[in-house]
């Protein structure tokens, strides 16, 4: 009993009380019913044998791309196997295409190079129908390595007075990547020590397995993001002509439509200015406040499956029976038998 009155006392986000069932949307969605989907998306998926979505990747499909268009930051609470990487990596793809400038707009973090391994499998697979580029960065290789294929090399050299903030030279060891897909570690390791490697322009952080992540430190991997994400904003925001890059340089309304997509604040005297959007995954979501509010989520929205309660989704084809209904039922048989 006193264990049941702990967990009732425990206190639960207001945002969490309310979650959005995954559950509802339709068992399937035919990749032909997809609302918006790029038809060179639908032909990656095809040749990966995917001919529909799952529940989950419909659910925020209608988040980001649908009716939702990212307002609210995502917190997807769904079980292993139920098709979360593809979840986030679609819409963020999709949403990235229409974007001409090479810069690192999306960052999606994991806590094991396995995982990370697994993710970049998804995102390559779908990335290069719409000419963007994955990168990745879990010490798999030398770090010089992967500088190699993070960062664009400057078209002339530089003597060792390179000064990090002269704009002029940091444009031309501008990124190679679009997407990257990391561990915290071997992240840090780039922000500290990489020429050229920046967050400034980053528009999308996805946290997948967010407990594991939450529970170490990692060199402090989570504050700097966000900070170092900020410093763009905040540039935007002083001088939003210089935003209209994002699509058409001196044409602010698109601008401001783009960064509509990208998500907004509504808050700034009813004005919008770009945010880094954030989606966070897990098997079993903390709902720890002390936690969660590392991640300096806006508005943000639980979606999350029945099966979740689960760390492991089975199939359903799966059937399930009482131990004692079929012991009695195997005894009564065998009885029968040698009587």
């Amino acid at each position: 009993m006193e264990g049941e009155e702990e967990q009732k006392s425990e206190p639960v986000l207001a945002w969490m009380r309310d979650p959005v069932d995954i559950d509802l949307y339709q068992a399937e969605c035919p990749l032909r019913l997809v609302p918006g989907l790029d038809p060179r998306l639908v032909m990656a998926l095809q040749n990966m044998g995917i001919s529909s979505l799952y529940p989950v990747q419909s659910a925020v499909w209608q988040e980001t791309i649908g009716p939702g268009a990212l307002e609210r930051d995502l917190c997807v609470n769904s079980p292993t196997g139920s098709g979360k990487t593809l979840a986030y990596a679609l819409p963020i793809v999709q949403m990235l295409s229409t974007r001409s400038l090479r810069l690192l707009r999306a960052l999606v973090v994991l806590p094991t190079r396995d995982l990370a391994l697994q993710v970049k499998e998804v995102f390559a697979a779908i990335a290069p129908a719409v000419g963007l580029h994955v990168g990745l960065a879990v010490g798999q290789t030398s770090i010089t390595d992967e500088i190699a294929e993070l960062v664009k090399k400057p078209a002339f050299e530089f003597s060792n007075a390179y000064d990090p903030e002269d704009l002029q030279l940091e444009t031309s060891m501008g990124s190679s990547v679009d997407i990257l897909i990391a561990t915290p570690g071997r992240l840090m390791d780039h922000v500290n020590t990489t020429k050229g490697f920046t967050l400034e322009h980053l528009c999308y952080l996805v946290v997948d397995e967010t407990d594991r992540l939450l529970r170490e430190a990692y060199q402090s991997w989570l504050p700097t993001v966000l900070h170092l994400s900020q410093l763009n904003t905040k540039r935007m925001v002083a001088c939003p002509r210089s935003a209209a890059n994002y699509r058409m340089p001196g044409c602010l309304t698109t601008c401001l439509t783009t960064i509509r997509r990208m998500g907004v604040e509504r808050d700034f005297n009813g004005k919008c200015y770009p945010r880094l959007v954030k989606m966070i995954l897990s098997a079993t979501l903390t709902r720890d406040p002390s936690k969660l509010s590392q991640l300096d989520l806006h508005h943000p929205l639980l979606m999350t499956s029945g099966g979740s309660r689960k760390r492991y989704q089975l199939p359903e084809q799966l059937e399930s029976i009482k131990l004692g209904a079929y012991l009695m039922d195997t005894f009564g048989r065998m009885a029968k038998t040698h009587s």
